[in-house]
């Protein structure tokens, strides 16, 4: 199975057919996706001009969205390798029991679904690094009230979601599965209230 930086050569050489190249960023997805697979080609293409069945897409959209996704996988990198030595210093204090925060981590290791979006239309409209700098400060600062992505307050409760965590606090801003451990207690239950009165205003 090849891996993200011998997939990124491959959408860089112009001596691969555009094809090729088109596929291999789509390989390069497997590896990171932030948003999941489908949201994340979503997002790429619309921010780079890329038609999503194009077969022979512009070289130098393809190496655009390219850098876009290797910019994120920077920044989620550098996150993970800090979580890592929190961990080995926590177990060296004795806290050998991960928390609920590391639970989550635990779900997006690696970077797939990192902000999951679980409707592939809809998803965050700033760069994947500003995203994921953001949500990676909304996870450093504590609980808070609003999505940490948009700021958005709208978050309901969705219960029939297409990945793990099967159910989970959804943004209306931006589309993203709101980490539980961003949200204070309160937040969470006002996100289940919000989907009790859309159930009974359906009903």
């Amino acid at each position: 199975m090849a891996k993200f930086r011998s997939l990124a050569r491959q959408v860089r050489d112009p001596g691969c057919d555009l094809a090729l190249r088109r596929y291999s960023l789509r390989k390069c997805l497997e590896r990171f996706a932030p948003y999941g697979h489908r949201a994340t080609w979503d997002h790429l293409c619309a921010r780079h001009g890329i038609g999503p069945e194009d077969r022979a897409p512009d070289p130098a959209r393809l190496v655009a969205a390219l850098d876009e996704l290797e910019e994120a996988r920077d920044v989620w990198l550098a996150y993970e390798e800090e979580f890592a030595e929190r961990r080995k210093r926590e177990k060296h204090d004795g806290l050998r029991r991960p928390g609920s925060f590391d639970d989550w981590h635990r779900r997006t290791w690696g970077g797939n679904g990192v902000a999951r979006c679980d409707n592939p239309a809809v998803h965050p409209s700033q760069s994947l690094a500003e995203v994921l700098r953001r949500l990676i400060a909304g996870l450093e600062s504590g609980p808070g009230t609003a999505c940490p992505v948009c700021a958005e307050r709208g978050i309901v409760w969705q219960p029939d979601l297409s990945n793990e965590p099967w159910s989970g606090p959804v943004c209306r801003g931006c589309g993203i599965v709101v980490p539980q451990p961003v949200l204070t207690t309160e937040a969470l239950a006002r996100a289940k209230k919000a989907r009790l009165k859309e159930l009974a205003s359906a009903a």
